[in-house]
């Protein structure tokens, strides 16, 4: 009767089958059958992040621009959330958008830290399974959430044009605060799917990630099981979320541009313009990289490496670091409000 023997490897728990001159091939193609339609399952215990291809060498001084980003980006975004909580001249609607947005942004950033430091900074490019799907997780809940909160504050800037005497009465406190916690219940569900589906993925083996941090696009290229399920409701999730977000986004711009049009003098209609410009730079600013690695990952497998690499850290550390630089130059109430809260600070020193 043929024999054969199965080898686990200890460090990624995949297996290899390794038979006897006198074993059929057979048992061979029922082995590899049973892995590749789940009937076998093996995960990784560990996945190893390469941070940038080709510059491994590099990698401590590559730690110091991005250690400068995080420098900018939580004290950034911190000030601006600290400021709207504890200004009571900030106190309203438009600024409740923005701590949300500042709060968002720095999820995002918390959520990649640990890897893309220990990678850089101290050489550690190992992450363990449970903690990859995590960070994957809560990576991509923040961006979602940042996306819903930039159609919010969009829809904020048209009620605010298009019906000044009744803008409060509409967005009242109450709405606000349901609607920050249905754009938060929405992004955790959308994403829990997701989650679910590739812990039943066989990887075989294959364990190593091409970025600093854990991301769905780049976690379904290793299993060696079918993959359409996570294909489909990804691009579901990314359809339903960014594409129709920025749909809605462009359509309230449309009905901004209608109403200020149409209402306004000149000078009217460049002050009404004025208090959007600052929205705008950052849907710019989020859009742009979030469409450029999404094509990138679906159409461009055959560009180099190390650019993907580079649109994916633009696409996460580019939007939190020009945000809170954009609102504190050109809003004027919150610059005002860090500057009385830096110098307060200093005459306390």
């Amino acid at each position: 009767m043929p024999t054969a023997k199965l080898k686990v490897n200890s460090n990624t728990q995949y297996a290899r089958i390794d038979v006897s001159p006198c074993a059929s091939r057979y048992l061979q193609r029922k082995f590899h059958h049973d892995i590749f339609n789940g009937s076998i399952k093996f995960t990784p215990s560990t996945f190893t992040l390469v941070g940038i291809p080709g510059l491994e060498a590099e990698h401590i001084w590559i730690s110091i621009p991005f250690c400068l980003i995080y420098t900018i980006i939580f004290p950034g975004n911190g000030l601006i959330f600290h400021i709207i909580r504890m200004d009571s001249s900030l106190h309203q609607h438009r600024y409740y958008f923005l701590a949300m947005l500042a709060f968002v942004e720095f999820g995002v950033s918390a959520s990649t830290m640990p890897t893309v430091l220990s990678i850089f900074r101290f050489g550690i490019n190992d992450i363990s399974f449970s903690d990859c799907l995590l960070q994957m997780f809560s990576t991509h809940s923040f961006t979602l959430m940042e996306s819903v909160v930039l159609l919010a504050m969009s829809v904020d800037r048209f009620v605010a044009i298009y019906s000044p005497l009744r803008y409060t009465t509409i967005l009242t406190i109450a709405r606000i605060t349901g609607m920050g916690a249905a754009i938060a219940l929405r992004s955790i569900m959308l994403m829990l799917p997701l989650l679910f589906l590739l812990k039943l993925l066989p990887f075989c083996g294959h364990n190593t990630l091409t970025h600093s941090y854990c991301l769905h696009s780049d976690l379904i290229k290793l299993p060696c099981g079918d993959t359409r399920p996570n294909s489909i409701l990804g691009l579901f999730v990314i359809t339903f979320t960014f594409g129709l977000d920025s749909l809605l986004i462009v359509v309230s711009y449309v009905l901004i541009l209608h109403t200020v049009l149409k209402t306004a003098s000149g000078a009217g209609q460049w002050r009404a313009l004025n208090t959007c410009m600052s929205h705008i730079c950052d849907v710019l600013v989020y859009y742009v990289t979030m469409i450029s690695l999404s094509l990138m990952h679906r159409f461009g497998q055959h560009l180099p490496l190390l650019l993907q690499t580079v649109t994916a850290n633009a696409y996460l550390f580019f939007p939190p670091v020009v945000n809170p630089i954009v609102y504190s130059i050109k809003t004027k109430e919150v610059s005002n409000s860090i500057v009385h809260t830096l110098s307060r600070k200093r005459g306390e020193f």
